[in-house]
């Protein structure tokens, strides 16, 4: 590989591992080991704190579509992003686990360990997708059930005619 290749990943690198530092770890509380950062204390604003810190987020995965990591990381990477996200909008609740829940720190791992020329997702990359996509459509399929269930027990007590 050429050297200045070389060295423009890993000047990328240096300047996502800081995004990521500021975003996750930035702050310590004091007597623990407990790290925060930018995306707890911005995601305190409702939805417009969420919002911004998940489009920083983007950062270091445009950085792994550049750096050819492989495309089912890159969706690993999003869905670590859109977690984090929805678990901001709770109030409180998702303040907290802001701090706990770094997806910034997750995302800066898989670029580490994927921005190789020859790196290949691995079987728990698909696991995590492929329950993050079922999830997802158990959740869109769930109140299609559920209106369902309930004009099938309407229409079984009498309560709906029967068509």
């Amino acid at each position: 590989m050429d050297r200045s290749v070389i060295l423009d990943k890993d000047r990328r690198l240096v300047a996502l591992r800081r995004l990521q530092q500021l975003l996750d770890e930035a702050y310590r509380i004091p007597g623990t080991n407990v790290r925060f950062g930018w995306d707890a204390l911005v995601g305190l604003v409702p939805w417009v704190g969420d919002l911004t810190t998940a489009l920083m987020s983007c950062g270091i995965i445009v950085q792994a579509h550049q750096m050819r990591v492989p495309r089912v990381v890159q969706l690993r990477m999003i869905l670590n992003i859109a977690v984090d996200m929805f678990i901001g909008l709770v109030p409180f609740f998702g303040d907290v686990a802001d701090v706990f829940w770094k997806s910034n720190t997750k995302n800066f791992v898989l670029l580490e360990r994927y921005a190789m020329p020859d790196a290949r997702p691995t079987p728990g990359d698909w696991l995590f997708v492929t329950g993050a996509v079922g999830a997802v459509l158990l959740i869109a399929i769930a109140p299609l059930i559920m209106v369902y269930w309930i004009v099938y027990s309407m229409m079984r007590s009498g309560l709906l005619p029967a068509f």
